[in-house]
């Protein structure tokens, strides 16, 4: 079966410098891969008209479709415009689509109209314009020799409504892409060479056209089951036949059957038994409760947090002991134990998450050095786990690994009772 290529090429010199991070190429590989498109390469380049041109040139060469992202606005250094009018032999006209786009939005918001903000009305001539419901530069799609290319603006929400509305669909009905299904199974407690290792023999014995991924991500581990076909139903049956064996054999460290984030994993279990949950937080800052309630429809579980970094708080919002502090130090199971029994006194929740930790790159001591880290996490009816963990790496993964270690305790705490 041929696969249907894709080059992603992202404009813009904040890129290439580090002051904007592309998330644009990672979300529109997820989108097309789901729909059996694969992204042979990922090009980044600067606002620099002989760049744009190669790069569109030599992507041409080697993928179906080229997609392209920035270089669409208002101002001077925006050329992508220009440059497709070079690549593609046109001129700039204007759309009238586009241009009452514009005016709807200036006139909605109250705001004065500028020239340079009419041009953003102005597309090659050659294209067929994708509206921008989402903001004022349209997306463009262009057809030559055989190849496909759109190019989106590069505001990540603005391009995600394009291609969500336009151009996943228009691709679909474009090329006849094959079935694929994805199933995932995330793990926890154990390395991914171990795991590999135990799982040697069903993978020797996957068909060619079912793949089996390892995705590390802090103490998880995500193995993504991938198979494509040209049946969607056969290939769906095909691949839950082989995710059934795969989560039978790693049932012992299974935190979910599906590719959810580990605070769905927790809601889903406390919204199954209409229970409730509530942070203390040292180390951590606010983290956990805040990957709590990035899920919809979180307030029907979590009722609060106390975030208790100085001392003085831990003390006054949760009744922590000064003579705990004093004897065994915040970072210490004696700590935690009394921040979680705080917690769930204040919070009158079924459970609660308290942490307390030195994340660095200072505050170590030779007892307690950089990544030491205390968890609790406790039940309303006197059950409570407390695990210590000395993690290696720098702040920002200490605080996330914390984050990631204390929700799947109390996933484990919460399974204990069925």
């Amino acid at each position: 079966m041929d696969k249907i290529t894709t080059s992603i090429i992202t404009i813009g010199d904040e890129l290439l410098i580090g002051q904007t991070i592309d998330t644009n190429s990672a979300w529109i590989a997820q989108q097309l891969n789901a729909i059996g498109i694969w992204v042979h390469r990922r090009v980044a380049i600067g606002d620099v008209r002989e760049d744009i041109l190669d790069a569109m040139a030599r992507e041409a060469a080697v993928s179906d479709i080229v997609l392209i992202t920035g270089g669409l606005g208002p101002t001077a250094d925006d050329i992508t415009k220009p440059t497709l009018c070079e690549y593609f032999n046109t001129h700039l006209v204007q759309d009238k689509g586009a241009l009452e786009n514009v005016l709807h939005i200036f006139e909605s918001r109250g705001l004065p109209l500028l020239q340079r903000n009419l041009d953003q009305s102005m597309v090659p001539a050659s294209c067929t314009v994708i509206q921008n419901r989402r903001g004022t530069a349209p997306g463009m799609w262009f057809e030559k020799e055989g190849r496909i290319y759109v190019s989106m603006p590069g505001v990540p929400h603005e391009m995600q409504g394009i291609m969500e509305h336009d151009i996943l669909p228009m691709l679909g009905d474009h090329f006849k892409t094959p079935a694929v299904v994805h199933q995932t199974l995330i793990t926890s407690g154990m390395g991914e060479s171990f795991i590999a290792e135990r799982l040697v023999a069903f993978e020797v014995k996957l068909p060619p056209h079912v793949k089996l991924a390892y995705l590390p991500s802090y103490s998880l581990l995500k193995l993504r089951l991938t198979a494509f076909g040209l049946d969607k139903v056969s290939v769906a049956a095909e691949a839950s036949t082989l995710f059934h064996e795969l989560k039978a054999l790693l049932a012992d460290i299974t935190v979910a059957d599906q590719d959810i984030t580990i605070g769905e994993v927790l809601g889903q279990l406390l919204k199954d038994r209409g229970q409730s949950v509530g942070t203390a937080e040292s180390c951590t800052g606010g983290l956990i409760a805040h990957w709590i309630t990035s899920v919809p429809g979180s307030s029907a579980y979590f009722k609060g947090s106390a975030v208790v970094y100085a001392n003085e708080m831990k003390v006054k919002l949760l009744g922590v002991k000064p003579a705990t502090l004093q004897a065994q130090g915040a970072v210490s199971e004696a700590v935690v134990r009394e921040m979680v029994t705080g917690a769930l006194t204040l919070l009158q929740t079924d459970y609660a998450i308290a942490v307390s930790g030195i994340m660095g790159p200072d505050g170590g001591t030779p007892e307690k050095p950089v990544g030491t880290v205390w968890i609790a996490v406790a039940a309303a009816d006197g059950r409570m786990v407390t695990v210590k963990h000395q993690l290696r790496y720098d702040r920002e993964r200490n605080t996330q690994m914390t984050a990631v270690y204390a929700l799947n305790e109390l996933r484990k705490l919460i399974l204990q009772k069925g």
